[in-house]
């Protein structure tokens, strides 16, 4: 059985849809990241950087002890290696869907997420125009680089659908609200419209775990301790006694 240790963002989502397109069963294990379950002990342990997802596989191919693993590229190549599907094995196959996961984990996914972050915002924290200017304009960007790669490729990797696909798809979804227009631009559309329409990207989309919030109605306490724990961090310290000498 494969853990999944979820929340229903683009990057939990990447996870959920090679879950399904692979027909692997798997479990969820909620991880509330508004409530900061991803600071507890317990899942620091799977992932020292405290960020979901994490999958926990617990019947490893090599019949040892449960594996895991965080980081969502990293996830999606194990469970593609796993089931033999959407990870080409010859060199230069894989590597042409290696360097889109990297892109996608460098690039997409951060300045999308400072994208929406800033955009979100507004001036609570002071004048924000010229962050939001700079990641909606570099978001922008990289849709250009997405579309001109689809101009003369079906799949971003080539001419077969992949992982590469799978994990740029979820931070699409809301082109609108990162302040692009799809018209703008045909090949990405064509795409995004034949991704959208495969019933195991529906499936891994929908994925939930539990009942959403309503951040609104929190106390004024919980909102401020939710603030101090998830915005601003800096680093944790380790241990000052028993680790490996310097």
């Amino acid at each position: 059985m494969l853990d999944l240790h979820y929340w229903p963002t683009p990057n939990g989502k990447k996870v959920t849809i090679l879950l399904e397109e692979c027909g692997l069963p798997y479990r969820i294990v909620p991880t509330n990241i508004g409530k900061g379950d991803q600071f507890t002990a317990d899942f620091l342990k799977i992932n020292p950087n405290n960020r979901m997802p994490v999958l926990v596989d617990q019947e490893p191919a090599d019949g040892g002890a449960p594996i895991s693993v965080f980081e969502s590229g990293a996830i999606m190549m194990y469970i593609a290696e796993k089931a033999g599907k959407f990870y080409p094995q010859d060199v230069r196959g894989r590597y042409e869907v290696n360097q889109w996961l990297i892109w996608q984990m460098a690039n997409q996914g951060p300045k999308s997420g400072e994208c929406g972050h800033f955009r979100r915002l507004g001036d609570t924290q002071g004048d924000q125009s010229y962050a939001v200017r700079r990641f909606t304009d570099e978001v922008n960007r990289m849709y250009g680089v997405l579309n001109n790669q689809l101009y003369n490729h079906r799949y971003l990797a080539g001419d077969a659908y992949s992982i590469a696909d799978m994990i740029c798809y979820p931070w699409t979804v809301n082109i609108a609200g990162q302040g692009s227009d799809i018209n703008d631009f045909k090949y990405f559309k064509r795409w995004f419209d034949e991704l959208n329409e495969r019933p195991a990207v529906q499936k891994g989309m929908a994925v939930t775990a539990g009942p959403t919030e309503d951040f609104a109605a929190l106390s004024p306490e919980e909102r401020e301790r939710r603030q101090k724990l998830l915005f601003n961090q800096r680093a944790r310290p380790a241990p000052a006694t028993g680790g490996i000498e310097a």
